[in-house]
């Protein structure tokens, strides 16, 4: 009798982003669509808004993806150290850094303050971003 092969632990990523409001949601939100079960997904901000900007909202429904009902949260040193890889989106210094883990920074317009058309960019290259990270680590 032969020994199946251990199941790979799924990758994790978190995105980060100041207020957890529009880019680190829609990135997040992105991944969970896109890869499944396949990845776990976090997203969180250093300093996180009371809500997740209606224009963002409204962008990622055009793209068939319900994000109404997410709230932001705040980022933690335990969802750092326990994600493969960590995105940050606009944050700077505040993220914690720990050996072992990829870093990726994606310099990206931040949504916040801008009405739905100036937002649609921003999401349509996000959804590039994460089809190639999906590609990366899966």
């Amino acid at each position: 009798m032969t020994t199946p092969e251990p199941t790979p632990a799924r990758p994790s990523v978190l995105f980060v982003c100041v207020h957890n409001a529009g880019r680190s949601q829609m990135a997040a939100a992105f991944l969970t669509h896109l890869a499944g079960d396949r990845v776990e997904v976090r997203s969180a901000g250093s300093a996180p808004a009371a809500t997740v900007n209606p224009a963002v909202v409204e962008a990622m429904a055009e793209a068939g993806i319900d994000i109404a009902s997410e709230t932001p949260k705040i980022l933690t040193t335990e969802a750092v150290r326990s994600s493969d890889v960590v995105i940050t989106m606009g944050c700077g210094d505040t993220c914690p850094v720990f050996p072992g883990k990829r870093y990726l920074d994606w310099t990206l317009p931040d949504p916040a303050n801008q009405n739905v058309a100036a937002v649609r960019p921003i999401r349509n290259e996000i959804e590039r971003r994460v089809r190639t990270l999906i590609k990366e680590i899966t």
